[in-house]
Order: C-alpha cells, then sequence, then structure tokens
C-alpha cells in the first residue's frame, strides 16, 4: 500500500557517514552511520554547536562519543560508551566527536539550521588522539 507524502513521508539511509532524512520548521532529524574517517586514528578535530544541543541515540551497533573539556580548546576528553535507545543530549558548547563500529546507526536530532558556520572545529593534539584510540580498544576490547 502506497500512502501519500501528503500522510506520511518516509526515509532512511544506508550509505555511510551523516546523512540528514527530514527537515521541518526548526528541528532536522538525522542518521549517522559507520565512515572510515570516523575511526579513532583518523579523528584528528572535535567539534561543537554554538546555538543548539544535539541528541544521538543508538539504534543499531556500538558507538562511542568523546566528549571534551574547555572553551577555546579541548583540555580534557571524556569516553561514553552508548547504549542502545537511550537519548544522549549534548550540550550546545560541548566539545564532541563519536567513533562507530561497522553496523552502528545513530539517530541525530538538531536544529535545522545547524551548519558550519555556526559549528566550528578545533584540532586535537597527539596526546589526545591517542586517548580515542586507547578508549575504543580498552571499551570495545
Amino acid at each position: 500500500m502506497v500512502v501519500s507524502e501528503t500522510l506520511l513521508e518516509i526515509r532512511d539511509y544506508i550509505g555511510d557517514g551523516y546523512k540528514p532524512i527530514i527537515d521541518y520548521g526548526a528541528w532536522r532529524v538525522a542518521i549517522l552511520r559507520y565512515h572510515p574517517e570516523l575511526e579513532p586514528d583518523q579523528i584528528t578535530a572535535m567539534q561543537r554547536h554554538d546555538e543548539t544541543d544535539e541528541v544521538f541515540v543508538l539504534l543499531a551497533g556500538r558507538c562511542i562519543l568523546f566528549l571534551g573539556e574547555g572553551a577555546a580548546e579541548v583540555t580534557a576528553i571524556h569516553a561514553v560508551d552508548m547504549e542502545p535507545l537511550k537519548a544522549y543530549n549534548i550540550k550546545r558548547g560541548v566539545w564532541h566527536n563519536h567513533t562507530l563500529d561497522r553496523d552502528a546507526m545513530v539517530l541525530i536530532v538538531e536544529n535545522q539550521d545547524t551548519t558550519k558556520e555556526n559549528s566550528p572545529f578545533t584540532d586535537i593534539n597527539a596526546d589526545q588522539r591517542a586517548y580515542l584510540v586507547q578508549s575504543k580498544n580498552t571499551i570495545w576490547g
């Protein structure tokens, strides 16, 4: 049975990385899946959103959220192993990044106007990069 999109919009995403799937008014729903650039040894920076919180919900697989303390730069990093079907609200202005296993699917809810212009990146140093790799190895074995 086919239902008109005036009644119901159905979207999915099976590619790699981040993909917005529904925008409406002030909010956006996106899907995040595995991408090689999200392997801990490939992560060189963290991002923050200056105008919005960002909600992550792990739907499948595994995902570690990396949360950074600090204002202009990251001074300390915390690794949080996400549990399926729990909502993780990363507060506005918090540095973050993530790593996913190949089976992971994460639902993201954020402001529709979240862009590179209001979401700066900052580089992390070699010790912090090593911490990301060590955290993944320790948490996932």
